[in-house]
């Protein structure tokens, strides 16, 4: 399954359009991953800990998006987009991260 951001592919023919399709993730962040994160806030730096959940995340969704565009019969997703934003208020935030794209028969 060919996943690109382009709305092409080079020396590919797109036959048909199956669909938009998402994958969409959300992941709790915990307290400890909060906690060290803080320290990062305060004293400059990388927070590998956000970063970590933020790969995983991103995976999850492009597989989903995958997974989804298989199930429609495509060979490919153009013009993918990954979105990130956080819900929840307080201290009870979670990572919400949504892959878009157009699944095409190649």
């Amino acid at each position: 399954m060919i996943i690109t951001t382009t709305n092409t592919i080079d020396g590919v023919e797109i036959k048909g359009y199956k669909g938009i399709v998402f994958g969409e993730v959300v992941a709790g962040v915990d307290f400890i991953k909060d906690f060290k994160a803080s320290f990062t806030n305060i004293l400059g730096g990388r927070s590998k800990s956000y970063e970590n959940e933020l790969i995983q995340g991103r995976e999850e969704a492009l597989e989903e998006l995958k997974q989804r565009a298989t199930a429609l019969g495509a060979g490919a997703v153009v013009g993918v987009k990954v979105d990130y934003e956080t819900i929840g208020n307080g201290g009870n935030n979670m990572m919400m991260i949504i892959a878009s794209g157009t699944a095409v028969e190649i």
